[in-house]
Order: structure tokens, then sequence, then C-alpha cells
């Protein structure tokens, strides 16, 4: 499953947007449970349904023949997951005849007495009729207004009553939900082959996993269609989707490669999702595993709980996948997700962890397999970039800097181990240790063993345990049997241990001995001490020797001789470490590590540097070049760190920043430079504004309107008249959008209220929220206000308990900003009982210790 990273909170929802089966706990007692992989009494062999969902009722009507043997020891009972269900019949199938057995049900599970005690050697089928509701279901277990669901199966506007909603049903079976439609046994140790027959009205298109091996339409004008999957799975991964979709085709090397959209996306569906095929190519490639499967489909769903997620051939996305064409001038922001779940059908549904404990195997893979994309498909600085975004996101979660936030540093991504036995909630484990920080692991493990050896221990593990489920020993053990190496002093401190390094870096020259110490320090508060292979690199000019070394003490000194004193000692040389670092260099130092060393990480940590340096002629040099830089992510980084309040500076780059907005081949630095002229704030640039509004990237349109309002606000007011109304997205849209509220426009504004309160949560809604508060900042209007507030109150209130602390300060920030706008205005109309009465609302809505300075 892939998460989707709300915009500034990327960090601190990274784990929010999984369902939570319950409210975490006050107490601390699962601390001391251990969460063991499940007991197999039966195993699961095969699954055949036929369902039909009943739309105005929002039911499934169902009948499943669940073919089972005993795993091991004998057994005359079967428990199956079967929630909030009405079961009609439960039966024993003897040929064509039916054994009516007995059974009980409790909402939850069914518990079912077979005929006799089968052994290992037996297998026997249950028949079971029943409905599911998995509306009523979420209803009762988890309340009408929790945020995320555990129903399983999901009816969208399924009477049509919403307009511009189209009606869909989809499936969201990870964790142990796909039970509440179907009757199984929902653990990720349990595999099945699958048969599913659903009837819907024929103008609905059906998508399952496996191969649609018929359709048959019915005189009642509904259709049946019939899918097949006869390789075996685990039922979570099993997937039922309906709707009016374009089913775009696609192929790779044979087998079926769709693409279902809503109809207004169909001409700009390969553009979105049109380098599948080639991910396919590459990943059996790496893998040494052909793609297993006899199809691979990827559909989009509204108000999806999630990203995105792996149904074995079936990959359901959130349908902010859905970009349009001018959308996708600025680069197709779901690719890296696309990537993500086509490698989890490698990594978690051919080989599945067995247990959640162990979701390492399945989610640490799949965040890696964006860099391995990027890296192939658009060079090594987008591979790394990615690695580096990876890692950054996980030491936002740190403890620090949870603590720097008002919350328990006890909740920090550094405390929680990358397979992790101890958890309150299974939900809990879906988290930035499983994705970012797991990643980052497989990247140092890469570089470690050398590519060879890691591409052949992946091959290792998955051929080893295709179509069954692994842990994380099993990993291990391929790369073993591949290297020839002991590897558990790195899985120990990596995979069953938690935290990261917090390193100073410190160098000591000593000409006259002609000899350098590097002083490498651990400072981490947990005393633990981490035992690194680090490679460092010395320079003189563009000549370097390498010396690989081992980090394994509190402190560390390594001794290097040279015969002239070294332009540059750049440890840790390929940057792969997931470490927090203090590294001492000097701007020159730097200087020469963005020349020479050259890596993405190496030219970041450059640009960072001297763009603290504020007074500095030489840093402002390294600003300048680093405008050129080959990777567009590193111009718009060198954009993003001017000093554009220092006329040496602004004066220096100006020239500079007129050639990227006018001729960088990249829609994003043209965007960013013409909103960094926009501070210029000059009549000259009126024309280059002007026509750039009209430009095909929404980016580049949203920055010229916003800094043509800067110098001619008439102008760009007219404008945004007219765009407003058109169905634009992204920059162009919240430019017109702020500027017409700017302008008075109480019209927008209650729109905009209007959109944010339909919205469920998810991307769009968050993305909505600092056009909110320039709403409310512009407004006079008290009722607008008051409601405005409300929403954004309302929604700080309903994130559950566990993740207050890291989206409360956001959330209030924004009330903060609105209730300081207000009190401004109180001050030019002192006594005001409209602004006084609206200063004391906002107040009510916000903690005691935000209200300080108020």
């Amino acid at each position: 499953m892939k998460k989707i990273l709300f915009l500034l909170l990327a960090a601190v929802f990274s784990s929010f947007l999984f369902a939570q089966e319950t409210e975490p706990q006050k107490d601390d007692s699962w601390k001391k449970i251990y969460r063991e992989t499940a007991t197999r009494i039966n195993d699961l062999v095969h699954t055949k349904l036929e369902v039909k969902p009943d739309f105005g009722k929002s039911y499934l009507y169902g009948k499943a023949w669940i073919t089972l043997r005993p795993h091991f020891y004998a057994t005359d009972s079967l428990t199956l997951d079967a929630k909030g269900m009405d079961i009609h019949k439960v039966a024993l199938v003897k040929g064509t005849k039916q054994l009516p057995l007995q059974y009980e049900y409790n909402d939850w599970q069914l518990r079912i007495k077979l005929d006799k005690s089968y052994s290992a050697k037996d297998s026997y089928t249950i028949y079971i009729d029943y409905t599911a509701k998995p509306d009523e279901f979420q209803e009762k277990y988890a309340g009408p207004d929790a945020l995320l669901g555990i129903k399983g199966m999901y009816f969208i506007n399924p009477k049509g009553e919403e307009k511009d909603k189209p009606t869909q049903i989809w499936t969201q079976g990870e964790t142990e939900s796909n039970s509440a439609w179907f009757p199984t046994i929902d653990k990720t140790n349990q595999k099945t082959t699958e048969e599913l027959t659903v009837t819907v009205d024929n103008k609905y298109v059906t998508l399952s996993n496996g191969k649609l091996v018929s359709q048959k339409k019915n005189a009642d004008g509904t259709r049946t269609d019939y899918w097949k999957m006869d390789l075996p799975h685990a039922p979570y991964l099993f997937f039922l989707g309906v709707g009016d979709y374009a089913v775009i085709k696609d192929t790779y090397k044979g087998k079926e490669v769709n693409y279902y959209v809503e109809p207004a996306y169909a001409s700009v569906a390969k553009r979105i999702f049109g380098n599948t095929p080639e991910m396919m190519g590459y990943f059996s490639k790496i893998t040494g595993v052909e793609y297993p499967w006899i199809k691979y489909s990827q559909i989009t769903g509204r108000d999806y709980v999630a990203g995105a997620m792996e149904n074995t051939t079936a990959t359901i996305h959130q349908d902010a996948a859905q970009q349009d064409a001018r959308e996708l001038v600025d680069g197709n922001n779901w690719e890296s997700t696309i990537a993500h779940e086509l490698f989890h059908q490698w990594f978690g549904d051919y080989v599945t962890t067995e247990s959640w404990s162990n979701i390492t195997v399945n989610e640490s893979f799949a965040d890696y397999s964006q860099t391995l994309w990027e890296e192939y498909k658009y060079g090594k600085d987008a591979g790394a970039a990615e690695n580096y975004s990876g890692m950054l996101g996980y030491l936002s979660g740190s403890s620090a800097n949870i603590a720097r936030q008002g919350g328990d540093p006890e909740n920090g991504s550094d405390t929680k181990d990358l397979v992790r036995f101890y958890y309150n909630d299974r939900e809990d484990v879906f988290d930035l240790v499983s994705y970012q920080k797991g990643g980052r692991i497989l990247n140092m493990l890469r570089n470690y063993v050398g590519d060879s050896a890691f591409f052949k221990s992946l091959n290792n593990y998955l051929t080893t345990n295709k179509f069954k489920s692994a842990e994380a020993h099993q990993l291990r053990l391929a790369f073993e049997e591949v290297t020839g190496r002991d590897l558990n002093w790195f899985f120990n401190q990596w995979y069953f241990g938690s935290g990261h390094p917090n390193v100073t870096i410190d160098y000591i020259y000593d000409d006259a001995a002609g000899k350098v110490s590097v002083v490498l320090k651990q400072i981490q508060k947990t005393g633990k001490i981490f035992k690194l292979p680090i490679a460092i690199d010395i320079y003189n000019s563009a000549d370097k020797k390498r010396y690989n070394v081992w980090v394994q003490n509190e402190t560390d000194t390594f001794t290097f001789h040279y015969d002239k004193h070294p332009d540059l000692v750049n440890v840790d040389a390929d940057k792969v470490m997931l470490w927090e670092k203090k590294d001492n260099k000097t701007l020159d130092n730097f200087i020469h590590q963005y020349k020479y060393a050259g890596n993405y990480v190496d030219r970041r940590e450059a640009i960072m540097f001297a763009a603290k340096q504020k007074n500095d002629p030489k840093a402002l040099n390294l600003l300048t070049t680093a405008l050129h830089d080959p990777f567009a992510g590193l111009r718009n980084l060198s954009i993003s760190q001017l000093d554009l309040k220092n006329d040496k500076v602004k004066a220096s780059v100006e020239p500079i920043l007129l050639d990227l907005a006018k001729n960088d081949q990249k829609s994003t630095v043209r965007a960013n430079a013409i909103n960094a002229l926009g501070t210029y704030e000059k009549k000259e640039y009126e024309p280059l504004f002007t026509k750039a509004v009209n430009d095909s990237s929404y980016s580049v349109s949203g920055n010229a309107l916003q800094a043509l309002s800067k110098i001619d606000e008439p102008a760009a007011l007219q404008l945004a008249k007219k765009i407003y109304p058109q169905p634009v997205k992204g920059a162009l849209k919240e430019s017109a959008q702020d500027i017409l509220i700017n302008s008075g426009d109480e019209g927008v504004g209650e729109k905009l209220l209007d959109e944010f309160e339909g919205l469920p949560l998810g991307n769009n809604k968050f993305a909505l929220l600092q056009s909110i508060a320039t709403y409310l900042q512009a407004t006079d209007n008290e009722k607008n206000i008051k409601r405005g507030v409300d929403q954004i109150a309302g929604l700080r209130d309903a994130i559950p308990e566990a993740f207050k602390a890291q989206t409360d300060p956001y959330l209030n920030g924004i009330l903060k900003q609105v209730l300081a706008s207000k009190v401004k205005a109180l001050k030019d109309k002192a006594g005001d009982p409209t602004l006084q009465g609206i200063v004391d609302y906002i107040k009510t809505k916000l903690p005691e210790e935000e209200k300080k300075g108020f």
C-alpha cells in the first residue's frame, strides 16, 4: 500500500492514512503483547465467490465455496473471519449435495463444527450463503464519523445522489478487512486460488484478480462477469471494482495491461500509466523473476482511503492519480506510486509478509522501488533525490522533532524497530519506519554488498519463497547464501533494532606531518553505538583516493597521510548513510565538493551550506553556479535558497532568473524563476508574465498570474475572472482564487468553503487549507469566517489522539494566521463589535497556550 503525504505535513501524516480499527489505547499494556504470526490450523486452498451488489442498500449478496486442508494436525472445526454479515446457510459440500453444519457467529468470526475430524491429507469444501453489510458493520464498530474505514467494501455514491461524483464500488483488504465482504481466513500467511463471479448493471465494467474469462448478458439488463485467478495469493489482496470506467488497453510481452480511468481522463490515461510496461520489464530484469501474473490492471477509485493498494493483478489508485494534460506538463506526480504498487506484485503478492510485524518485506521494498525506477528512468540524480527525500521523511518523524511539536517523543520514528513484534494496532506498522527508513536500509545494504550481489539476493529470496509467506530472517538468509557473509550484525542493527546514528565529523589537518585525522563521534542519546562501513574520499583537485573504514565506537579517529593539503575530505563518499550529521567542513570544502564529488547529495549539501553564508561572495558564486545545475531539482532548490531581500544577491542573479524563466526546459524551473522575478515588481516584466499566464503548465501559468498581480493588479484580476470558472487545477486555480478573494469576491470564498466541506479526508482537502486561510483573512463576512474557522477546528478535533502532536501545530497555526489578521484589523477599527466578536470566537477554538500573544 502506498501512503499519500499531505503537502507540508508530509512526514506527520505518513501513517495517518491507514484505517484505524480501534482508537489508540490510553495505556501501554500493548507493549507486553508479543504479536506472533497467526497459527495455521486450516490452510486455504481455493475460494470461489458468486456475488451481487445491491446499490440501494449498500449490501453484497454472496455465496462462497471455500476449499481447505488442515495444515498439519487433524481438526474437526474451522474458524473463518466474516465481519458484519447475515449468515443464511453453512454446509459441507459432498459431491452434488450440501450437508448442513452447526456453527456459531458473533459478527466477527464464524466458528464451524465439521462433520468429522480431517487430517492434513484431506481437503474439504465449505459452502456459505451470506449477505455482507459493510456500511452497517462500519457504523456499528467504528462509528459513523470514523475517518478511515474497516468495512472492506466501499459503495461510492451508490444511489447517484451526489452531483459530479460517479457511482462505484471498490474494495480495500489490507490489513484484514476483506473478510467484511467474503468469509475467509484473513491472515497474511494464507494463500488461495480464486474464482469470482459478479453480477452488475450492464452499464458498468468490473475488475478483479486474474483473468476475465467470460461475460454473460442477462435478460434483466445485468451482466455476469467471471474472473479466475489460477495462482495462489493472500486473502487481503482480493479485489473487486465496479463502475463507469474507460478501459485503456496496453500490453507487456503478450499479457494484458489495462488502465481503468473515469471517462474524462481516457485521453491522458497512457500519459499517466503508460510507463507501466517498461516498469514491468525493468523490475523483471533486476529481480530475475519475470512478471509472474496473468495480467496487470490499474484502476482509480473515488474517495479511496489510502494512496494506492497492490491487489494482485488489480491495483487501485486514489483518484488523485487522474491528472489532466496540463498537470502532466510538470511531470507525472503519481509515477512513483505506480512503480511502488507494481513492485509489490513481487514483494507482497508473489512473496507475502507472514505477519504484520514483518511488513518491511513488503513495504520497504516497494518504497525502495521508487528510487530504483527513478535512477533507471531519469538518471542517478533523480534516484538519489528520491532516496534522500525518503531519508528526510523518516528523520522528520524523529523523537526530537515530535518533542519540538509538543508531542510525546516515545512516539518518534527512531524509537521503533523495523521488524516490530510489539504494537498497539496492526495498522500502526504502516509508518515512516516500515516505508522510508526501510527503503533507506535497503539502499545501504545494496551499497555494502554491491549491485550484482544485491539483485541476485533478491532473486534468491523471491524464488525460494514464491507463492509463500516470508519474514525478515528469510531475507537475511537469502543475502547470506549469495554473498557468503554473515549479515546478522546488519539485520540485528537495522531490522531488529531502532534508531539511527547522529554524528559529528571533524577534520584535523597537520601539514607539517602531512596527515589529516577525521574524527567521527556518535552522539545519539540512546547510548546505542552503530557499526557502519563507510567510504572516505580524499581530493586534490579532481583526483581522489578512496579509503574504506568501519565506524564502530562512540568516537572513531581515522588518519590519512598526504603529500599535498587536501582540497576535500568527503566522509560517506557515496552518501548512503541513514544518519543525522554535523559535518564541520569549510565553505571552500563545500565548493570543491559541489564541483568534484558531484553526486546529488554532495551538490545539495553544498548548496544548503552556501545559502547560510549570506555575506560571502564565494557562497553567492556557488549558488549562482547551481542555478545552472544539470539536475532540475537542484536548480529549483537553488532558486528557493536565494536571499532576494539582499540587494547584492538580487542584482547578481536577476539576469540568470530571467533566462531561466524564459528558456529552461523544465516547466517547474521556469515557474519558480517567474515566482522569484515577481518579487522584483518591475513593470518591464509585464509582457513576460502576461505571456506565461497562457503557458500549458499550471505551475508556470499560476506563478505568472501571481507575479502579474504585483505589478498590474487590475489586469491580473481580469484574467483571474476569466480563468477561475474554467476547470483548471493546481497553482493556476490557487492563484486565480487568491486574487479574486483578495478583491473581495465573496462568491469564490463561499464556493471554497462548500468545496472543503464536501471533500473526504485526503490530499485535496488539505490542499485547500491555505486558500481557506487566505479567504478568511481577506473577508469581513462574519458568518463565513465562523464557518471556515469551524471547519478547520473540526478537522483538527476529528484527528485521532495518537496523531494530534503532529497535526495540531499545523492546524492551530492556520487558525492563528486568521486570528492575527483579525486582531490587526481590530486595531484599525478599535471597538468594532463585529470584529471583536470574531476575534473572541476564533480564540474559543484555540487551546489556551496557543492564545498567548493575542
